[in-house]
């Protein structure tokens, strides 16, 4: 762990995590499952703690949840160096990593500086489930470019636009599901909100 990612814990700034861990974390596991199993679906985590200034709601009860001590997490520059990192190390004290291609999970809040989604862990042939699950944080799950989602989970056509989230980007993932079984997973995170778009899913996008 570099030591620019690890600033000094004060256990005073470090704000509350679940107040019923072992409920919570399966509240918000099930409903993170079923946002994967049935991509583009929007799901609601207002239930979880009020997050430290950096991460929004349903972003942090996802890192409660799917984080811990056996989990390498890549966060964007942005957060390195605030409260978000102090609390993801005491509530999930997981490993923290500026390596990409290292991470189980990735917490992303400026899409339009996100290293290239190629440049996560892929998985491999032995174990293709072990790819970087990208946590996306966005302003909202509308207001983007319109995309039509098709594949496992989907009956007939789901469609998704999360705010900033650029053509440009979508492409990046339509190239990530041609690599299928290999590829990332994401979780946009809106607010309270999450909706997912994992690497079995095809995306066309269809503009503003």
């Amino acid at each position: 762990m570099n030591a620019h990612l690890a600033p000094a814990l004060d256990l005073n700034e470090v704000a509350p995590g679940f107040s019923d861990p072992t409920r919570d974390s399966q509240a918000v596991f099930r409903r993170a499952m079923d946002a994967v199993a049935r991509p583009g679906t929007i799901h609601d985590l207002s239930f979880a703690p009020e997050p430290p200034h950096g991460l929004g709601r349903a972003a942090a009860a996802l890192a409660l949840t799917l984080f811990d001590f056996e989990t390498p997490v890549w966060l964007d520059p942005a957060l390195r160096t605030g409260l978000a990192t102090s609390w993801l190390r005491f509530h999930c004290a997981c490993p923290l990593t500026e390596e990409p291609e290292k991470a189980a999970f990735a917490i992303v809040v400026d899409v339009a500086n996100c290293p290239p989604l190629s440049s996560f862990n892929l998985g491999d042939a032995k174990y293709p489930d072990r790819s970087t699950t990208l946590i996306v944080q966005v302003a909202a799950l509308v207001g983007g470019p319109r995309t039509v989602l098709e594949g496992p989970g989907i009956k007939g056509r789901g469609a998704l636009a999360p705010a900033g989230v650029t053509t440009g980007f979508w492409e990046q993932m339509q190239a990530n599901h041609d690599r299928f079984q290999f590829g990332v997973d994401l979780i946009f995170a809106a607010g309270d909100l999450i909706a997912a778009v994992p690497r079995t899913t095809r995306i066309t996008v269809k503009g503003d």
